[in-house]
This record gives structure tokens, sequence and C-alpha cells, in this order.
């Protein structure tokens, strides 16, 4: 009877929890979605870069919840929007104390420049430029305002870039961790800090090299927008830490006042009645369904590490993005099949990630082409090593001027544990049949001298199909990629002198590029045919039951009647179920 009592308590919680607690989790999405306040007639955009940024939004409905976020496509987009809408009279930038990735803000530089070319007008407002990675990029995105302001008070650190590495080989020495991995070649610098305790030669010069060109493109471009000659603004910047009042004296900011200051000053310009309007509200308000007629151009995006397989997501809430070769390939054949698509816009934000997954979707892009669908990349603010590798065969490829790309190499290997772990009492011990090679990744062991060759052979034919894909795709000849790969990584800017990218700009000028290359003539259509994760899907693996249950949970909702669950509930029911998880093989191309 009391197994009975307690069985019948925790079916009963389990109902509760079910009936009241996933319906509650519908109503507060669906009010989530509800349309916002309409836009008033003359509106100011208040976008705040202090929030996290991504550059793609997320795929998962879910992944967003609760945290605020936004993406620097979803921001250059609504931008394009607003600089047509009558109703919008200009735009307030709050600029962040760090670093913002420097593509990120050579793209929002490019949509400010665009929104102000319609005649308005844009004020930025720091409460301070801190010594924090990329610093200067962020300067130059407030450069690329009509009035930069700075709090009373504050710093402006923005003097230059560093970068800082952590090297392990000397305690990896002191406790018998013997870190073996294989790199093609030195300029794979990614696993450098386990094999040294300080910078290789080709790992200084690389780090430099791609350093140097982000800091002098941020320079040039803030000088250029600022009107001031980039010599003089260096050695200005470089004379620093200022605080704000004197920052304004050298002509490094605009105004010196509170947000509270700079927000009215630009209300005031925006003209009577004008008010301030969160940029997430105006973004869900202008949203449409894509409708109209006429050509499209499919927008396929790729965001995060490259792994085999597809989306299963195992955590419905996390914030990460990862590409999924299953789904990124089948997204751009659904592309190349549809009749309305002429072109496609693959946009690439990836460090690398496998070989195979790559190649899968390499593939994918090839028969977009062979279908005679131009596919033009447009790189965020990494395309390298299997980001590249995606990206070799594109029809055309457009990089910001910072994006980091090329890394045309593999690196792979393991950690020997066993000494290390004998050390403390712990034995590591290995059973294998079949071949000798079956152990040779065991973490109890060194690679054997066999071992060690066969897996090296494996990374050169790696290395090998990596320089075909790009000698292929880029028509170049073998000798001359092997020359500029070896693993380093190289800004846009020196990609595009390289012959590795074609073009230096932005998602828009990608989609020009694509007009162009498909001979569209007057406007297209975009479509975003990313693939995406049904809420169905999000709630199957958030409270870990099958795909039935969550029908029937949906069903119970519906019997309880809200309309916003319901209004939810229906577009839930045309979503097609689906997912699967992802492998990652041994050799990464990651930087």
């Amino acid at each position: 009877m009391k197994q009975f009592l307690i069985t019948t308590a925790g079916v009963f919680a389990g109902l509760v929890l079910f009936l009241v607690g996933v319906p509650f989790l519908l109503i507060v999405m669906a009010a989530g979605a509800t349309k916002p306040d309409p836009v008033p007639a003359h509106a100011v955009l208040n976008l705040d870069l202090r929030d996290p940024l991504t550059d793609q939004d997320p795929n998962n409905p879910f992944a967003a919840f609760g945290r605020r976020s936004m993406s620097v496509m979803s921001v250059i987009q609504t931008l394009r929007k607003a600089e047509t809408d009558d109703k919008v009279a200009g735009v307030l930038i709050r600029l962040p104390e760090g670093g913002i990735e420097p593509a990120s803000a050579d793209e929002i530089r490019l949509a400010l420049k665009h929104f102000r070319a319609a005649g308005k007008p844009v004020y930025a407002h720091s409460q301070g430029l801190y010594p924090s990675g990329m610093i200067t990029s962020t300067y130059m995105l407030g450069a690329a305002t009509d009035q930069l302001w700075m709090q009373p008070g504050a710093s402006f650190q923005a003097v230059g870039l560093s970068n800082e590495d952590i090297f392990f080989k000397r305690f990896f020495d002191k406790y018998g961790v013997k870190a073996q991995y294989e790199q093609r070649y030195e300029y794979k610098n990614a696993v450098n800090p386990y094999l040294y305790d300080d910078y290789t030669p080709a790992h200084k010069e690389s780090e430099t090299s791609w350093m140097g060109s982000v800091y002098r493109t941020a320079v040039a471009t803030a000088a250029v927008d600022r009107k001031i000659n980039p010599l003089a603004l260096t050695k200005t910047l470089e004379a620093g830490p200022y605080l704000a009042e004197d920052a304004q004296k050298v002509g490094l900011i605009d105004k010196v006042g509170q947000v509270k200051e700079a927000q009215d000053a630009i209300l005031a310009k925006a003209g009577s009645n004008a008010k301030l309007v969160d940029f997430d509200d105006y973004l869900r308000a202008s949203r449409d369904g894509g409708g109209g007629s006429g050509p499209v151009i499919a927008v396929v995006e790729a965001e995060g590490p490259i792994v085999t397989g597809h989306d299963g997501t195992a955590n419905p809430f996390s914030g990460g993005s990862t590409v999924y070769s299953d789904d990124v390939s089948k997204a751009i054949y659904d592309a190349a099949e549809n009749k309305d698509v002429k072109a496609i816009v693959f946009r690439v934000n990836s460090p690398g990630g496998s070989d195979t997954a790559s190649e899968q979707i390499l593939a994918a892009v090839r028969a977009a082409k062979a279908a005679h669908k131009p596919v033009v990349v447009s790189m965020g603010t990494y395309a390298a090593s299997g980001g590249y590798w995606i990206s070799s065969e594109a029809s055309a490829i457009v990089a910001e001027p910072t994006t980091l790309t090329g890394s045309i190499g593999v690196y792979g290997g393991k950690f020997d544990l066993g000494p290390a772990l004998a050390k403390f009492g712990v034995d590591v011990r290995q059973t294998t049949v079949g071949g000798d090679y079956a152990g040779a990744f065991g973490m109890g062991r060194e690679f054997t001298p066999a071992d060690r060759a066969a897996f090296a052979g494996w990374m050169d034919r790696i290395y090998a199909n990596f320089v075909a894909r790009v000698a292929e795709g880029r028509k170049l000849s073998p000798d001359r990629v092997r020359q500029i790969a070896k693993g380093r990584v190289w800004t846009g800017a020196q990609a595009r002198q390289l012959g590795l990218v074609d073009e230096i700009g932005g998602f828009y000028q990608a989609v020009d590029k694509a007009k162009a290359l498909a001979e569209i003539k007057g406007e297209a259509r975009l479509r975003r045919m990313t693939p995406q994760v049904s809420p169905f899907q999000a709630f199957e693996h958030a409270l870990g039951v099958s795909a039935t249950s969550v029908r029937t949970l949906a069903a119970a909702a519906w019997i309880m009647g809200d309309p916003r669950a319901q209004s939810l509930l229906d577009q839930m029911a045309a979503t097609r179920m689906g997912g699967a998880g992802a492998t990652v093989l041994a050799p990464r191309m990651a930087r």
C-alpha cells in the first residue's frame, strides 16, 4: 500500500508538471511572440551592443530563452528595413566597454553607413573603452557615427590590440603528461600550447601578421570616417590612455555627456514627439513573412564548429551554435532544387571542424553550381580551416577585411596520460583485438613508431585533399596553394591579395554578387533556408520524452483552452519531427 501511494503521488506530481508546467511554458512563449506595440511616428532605435552578439540567429526556438542576445545578421537586415521606414528617424548605439569581433564591427559599420546615406543620423555612446581583446574595432564602429559620445570621466584605452596565450608544456613535463600531435604544417598552431613553452617563430609570425592587419584596417577605417590622417590618428591613439574629456580635446570623440544627454540630443534631432524604441521591439515589429513575387536568393547560414550528423538539440536551451553537415547540406540541396531560387548566399562563420563533415557540405555546394545556381559565400568573423574548406569551391567568396580565414591545414593527436596517472596510483590497461592500430589512441601509452607513421600518413592524405579542394575551387596550382597554406591564418584583406577571396565586403555585397552571377535584374527576395529545429523537437529533448509524448502533452494544453497556447500549437503541429546525434573525428581543422 505504501509503495502504491508513493507511485500514485509520483504520477500525480508528473501530471501536474506536464499539464500545468508545460502549458505555462507554452503560454510564456506565445506571450513573447505577441505583436509588440506599434512603432511611433518619430522613432529613434536604441541598439544596445553591450548584449552578447552572435553572427547568426539561433536555429533552436529555445536557444535565447531567458537571456538577451542579438545577431549581426538580424542587426544589419533590420537596419536595411529601417532606413526606408518613414517612422524611423535615427539610431542610438550603446557601445560595449570591451572589444567587438572585428568582422562583426565591419559588417555593422557598413550597415550604419548605408543607413546614414538615407539621411538619418546615428549617434553612439560609450561608458568607457578598456584594453580588452579587439577594442580598436569597437572604437572604429563608434567613429562611423555622426556623433560619438562618452560618459564624463570614462576611460578611453583603445591604444592597440593584445592577445595572450597560455603554454602548458612545462606543466605537462612536471606531471608526466605527453602531448602527441601531428600538425600540417608549422602555422597550424592550435595545439602549440601543449607542445611548447613559448611561441615558435611561425606561431609568432602568424599572430603578429593577422593582428597587425586587423589593427591597421580598424585605424585606417576610423581615420576615413573621422576625416583624420591615418598616421596622425595612430599616433594619437597610441599616446593614450585618456579620460573622456582629454579624448575629446584631441579629436577622438565628439561629445562628453551622460547617456541621457545623448538620448535627448538625438531625439531632438529626430523631431518633435520623437520616442526611443528598443531595437529588439522594432526588429519583431518589422518582421515579415517573406512574401511577394520575383526571383529568390536563398540564404543558408552556418555558424560554429563543423560536425557530422544533424541537430538533435541535446540541450535545447544551449546558446551555442554548431554546423551539422546533414542539415546544412540538405538546405543547400533544397535551394538548388527549388525552381524559384536563382542563387544562394552561404553565410559562413566557423573556425573549422571535421574534414568529412566539411566535404559533405562542399559536395552540396558543387551540386548547386551544377544546377546552375551560383553560390556566393559571405564570410563572418571566421571562415577558417573547415570553414574555408566548405567555402573553397563557391562561385565567389566575399569577406570582411578583418575576417579570419585560410588556415588550410589539419591537426590531430592525443594525450598520453599513463605516466601522470601512475604517480597517483592509477593504472591504465588496454585490451584490443584486430590490427595493431586499433589501440593507437589509447590514453595510457605513447604512439608506437608504427602508430605514429600510420597516423602521420592519414594526416598527410587529409591535408592533400584540402589543398586539392582549394586548388580546384580557386583556380590555383597545388604548389601555389601549398605555399600559402601550411595552416596559416589570413585576414580577409590578406586573403584577397593571395587569391583566396574574391571581394572585400559584407552580406549585402555578397547578395549583389549573387544577383550579378545569376543575372537577376532589379530587386530579389531573400529567403532564409537555414535548417530550423521545431518547437516539438526542442520540447522532446528538453523533457526527455518521445515525440508522441510531446504531442500528447500538447493536446492536453489544447484542452485547457488558452487561445495563445492553441495558436502556438497550431504552428507547432505543422512542423516535421526529426533529429540525430553527431560525431567528431580525431583530426581537426579548427584554428
